[in-house]
């Protein structure tokens, strides 16, 4: 899974990073680290608006957005091989 390490910064750059993330791995789960509220929060809302699933858990003072693959992706790779 691909991680994205914004851990110890301040915003907006975990909440860019997170729409370069979103940008680099369209159709990818992919994991971001936050340290602190607001740019979960920030991050949260990025996600949820551009139609990603992010389920926030929080491991020790930072904070973990895992992102799972969009639904229109896992239906176009079972359309490519065939399966339904």
């Amino acid at each position: 899974m691909h991680e994205v390490d914004a851990r110890g910064l301040s915003c907006p750059e975990p909440a860019l990073m997170t729409v370069e993330a979103i940008n680099e791995f369209p159709n990818e789960p992919f994991r971001v680290l936050v340290s602190n509220a607001t740019s979960k929060q920030n991050g949260v809302e990025i996600l949820t608006k551009r139609g990603r699933t992010p389920q926030v858990s929080q491991d020790g003072l930072d904070f973990v957005i895992d992102v799972k693959q969009p639904v229109h992706a896992i239906v176009l790779w079972q359309n490519r091989d065939g399966a339904r």
